[in-house]
């Protein structure tokens, strides 16, 4: 490793810098940046390599990081098999081959969001799924959910389920904002995702049915039958869906809980749904005799 970034003035420090404090500059680069182990390592095995590593002079000495090292230079083939993904948008002294850049562990704690982090880090092409003309396979819709945490974690979920494909709507919190990306834990790299998209485009492409969930729904997840593909939509935390904008032609469907408790945390609410969705399709002969009588109902305002 010959390659060093030792100062503050270097050009590619200050564009890290900037990439790093601004998702404009993130969202206009077609870039985000990663970190630690777990989610660099996870990249480079479901996706191939970065656009740039870097990594402190204390951290080659972690195991961890130098079997991360050996495994990005083993080679450049995508793990997909499928054409590398064009680079985004060029960015200032951005070195030109794959060996990783060495920084000093002063200047990487300029760039680091995560709290006694190792000191490794990739900055990665932000990746841009097309929306495909027919949505007729498992999906998740995220309407205007704003807390990053709720939204990593219910992608980890779908990660878990075996549900590949999540949309968002105009409004949701960026899924490749840091704080999406450190509670996604490298779920992103597994799916499809597909942001801002309106309800309409969806409707205009949705070969599925639609479930949501309410407390006052005709069935419940345990009576329902959740094996055909469908599309779960979920709404704002605290706001549930807006019934004027979504609710015609949903399918609702309750959680059973205890009376004590009003509702379930978003994010909760969703890997209860998907995960009885696996189940079902799993033990189908578990599914509830009640199961052929799922309503379609008028759906009321406070739903997940």
């Amino acid at each position: 490793m010959t390659r060093r970034l030792s100062s503050r003035d270097n050009p590619l420090l200050r564009q890290l810098v900037r990439i790093v404090e601004s998702s404009r500059e993130r969202r206009q680069l077609g870039v985000s940046f990663i970190e630690g182990v777990h989610l660099c390592a996870t990249y480079l095995a479901r996706v191939g390599r970065p656009r740039l590593t870097l990594v402190t002079p204390e951290a080659q000495a972690q195991p961890e990081v130098a079997a991360l090292l050996a495994a990005l230079a083993q080679g450049s083939e995508s793990p997909s098999g499928r054409a590398p993904r064009q680079a985004g948008a060029p960015i200032e002294g951005l070195p030109a081959g794959t060996a990783p850049v060495e920084i000093a562990a002063p200047l990487f704690s300029l760039l680091s969001q995560v709290e006694n982090g190792i000191g490794v880090a990739f900055l990665i092409d932000t990746p841009r799924a097309e929306l495909p003309e027919r949505l007729d396979e498992d999906g998740v819709y995220l309407d205007g959910l704003q807390d990053p945490g709720n939204v990593g974690t219910i992608l980890r979920s779908c990660a878990a389920a075996g549900v590949a494909r999540v949309l968002t709507a105009p409004g949701t919190v960026w899924c490749w904002s840091p704080k999406v990306l450190r509670a996604g834990m490298g779920a992103h790299f597994g799916l499809t995702l597909h942001e801002s998209v309106s309800w309409p485009e969806v409707l205009a492409r949705l070969s599925l049915p639609v479930r949501a969930t309410s407390p006052r729904a005709p069935s419940t997840i345990w009576q329902a039958d959740l094996r055909p593909p469908a599309l779960w939509v979920f709404g704002r935390e605290g706001q549930g869906l807006d019934p004027d904008r979504i609710a015609p032609g949903l399918s609702w469907i309750g959680i059973p809980q205890a009376s004590a408790v009003e509702s379930l945390n978003v994010a909760a609410a969703v890997a209860v749904c998907l995960f009885e969705q696996q189940r079902q399709r799993q033990v189908p002969s578990q599914v509830g005799d009640s199961a052929q009588a799922q309503a379609r109902a008028p759906g009321p305002p406070h739903s997940a």
